[in-house]
């Protein structure tokens, strides 16, 4: 089916998202090599970080779309204003559907609870009530594959199961849209075969799909189209198996430092 038959699900116009420094004295020295490190950039205390510049760009029902950039560059930002985690300083973000963020490790998971009772903790956070996620609790627990461990509160977790965990429970329930941020590069190479298994079996069902990664191949094999960040802004936005070598060209170049939208 060409795109311009297909709805709009999620649309980016001109969003830009700045974020203020640490204003405040830091209360402990941990405090404050915490700021230090996090802020080692040369902004000044009560300065305002630019993040996102004027990004624009729309996505189609049923896309399978990559987004890739250089560390900072706003990707992970750009997952978060589309799930509503953050709000755009300025512009306009716009979502059509239920969105199954998977955006970071342990997110909307209660450490004090077992993996059992954060399922259903996470269900009502993505929209969907108890009947809704009963239905699916044997499918989402089989996937996981954590045994006796689902009865364990999730504080005591590793990475791996917390993936295990958060990646069952986005990808079965039935949201239309699914964002998935880097959290593939989590847990045991089986099971990142296995994730990338259900990932193309729900693209397959119509389901658009939103993919941050560092790895182009991975972009290529899966994706449709991919959009390419740098500094903040748009540097690339067409078909997959392009993005790596004009993402490389622009490194090359050392045009990364200025996005630039990309021309058909």
């Amino acid at each position: 089916m060409a795109l311009s038959s297909r709805s709009v699900t999620i649309e980016l116009r001109r969003v830009c998202k700045s974020f203020r420094n640490w204003d405040a004295r830091p209360f402990s020295i941990k405090e404050f090599l915490v700021n230090l490190s996090r802020f080692r950039s040369g902004f000044k205390r009560g300065e305002t970080v630019q993040v996102l510049r004027d990004v624009s760009f729309s996505i189609h029902s049923g896309e399978f779309v990559g987004i890739m950039g250089p560390n900072g560059a706003g990707k992970s930002t750009i997952l978060k204003v589309i799930s509503g985690i953050y709000l755009p300083t300025s512009g306009t973000a716009i979502s059509h559907g239920q969105i199954a963020p998977l955006i970071e490790l342990g997110a909307g998971l209660h450490q004090d609870l077992s993996g059992l009772e954060n399922i259903y903790l996470n269900g009502a956070i993505l929209g969907f009530g108890r009947a809704a996620v009963s239905s699916k609790i044997s499918e989402i627990l089989e996937f996981a594959d954590l045994g006796e461990k689902i009865h364990m509160p999730v504080r005591y977790y590793s990475n791996g199961m917390l993936a295990r965990l958060g990646f069952s429970i986005a990808t079965h329930l039935p949201a239309p849209i699914l964002l998935i941020d880097e959290i593939l590069a989590v847990g045991d190479l089986t099971f990142q075969e296995k994730c990338i298994r259900k990932i193309n079996e729900l693209h397959d069902q119509g389901r658009t799909i939103v993919l941050v990664s560092h790895d182009p191949k991975a972009i290529a094999s899966y994706c449709d189209r991919c959009v390419v960040i740098s500094a903040g802004g748009v540097f690339y936005d067409g078909p997959a198996e392009h993005a790596e070598a004009q993402y490389r060209a622009g490194l090359d170049l050392n045009l990364m430092r200025s996005p630039v939208e990309n021309q058909d």
